[in-house]
């Protein structure tokens, strides 16, 4: 069985997108027979890279699934978010040996765009459960 470990941005779970991508994400961890080891809720896109890190290095968990959605505003602030969360994520899985996959949507996307994409919180727990699998 692999075990995971869960980031969940907090930062659009008002709009109901974090929170349909986390139950998308749970009902694919029963589907695919792995378990949740813990999950660590962060307040924006910006913060999983400190929280993936430390599911990272504990021995119980097998890959890390990291979710979020980064909504378009006035400035470019979103794409700058998005290219720090998704470096440090991608630093944090090669640091770590530990698949961490980014099931962050965004940026540049209206609300309804991320509405439609909540299916990646199942996506992304797939892919690191195929990747712990693999490695």
């Amino acid at each position: 069985m692999i075990r995971l470990g869960l980031v969940v941005s907090q930062f659009n779970k008002e709009g109901r997108v974090t929170h349909e991508m986390e139950s998308r994400a749970r009902d694919a961890v029963t589907e695919h027979d792995a378990e949740i080891v813990e999950t660590v809720p962060v307040p924006g896109a910006y913060d999983t890279p400190l929280a993936a890190d430390r599911l990272a290095r504990r021995d119980d968990i097998d890959a890390v699934a990291v979710l979020g959605a980064i909504v378009t505003g006035d400035t470019g602030h979103d794409e700058v978010i998005a290219d720090a969360a998704a470096q440090g994520l991608t630093d944090v899985s090669i640091d770590r040996d530990t698949p961490v996959t980014l099931g962050i949507i965004g940026p540049s996307m209206s609300s309804d765009e991320a509405t439609a994409r909540v299916d990646h919180g199942a996506s992304a727990v797939e892919s690191a459960i195929d990747l712990a699998q693999t490695l």
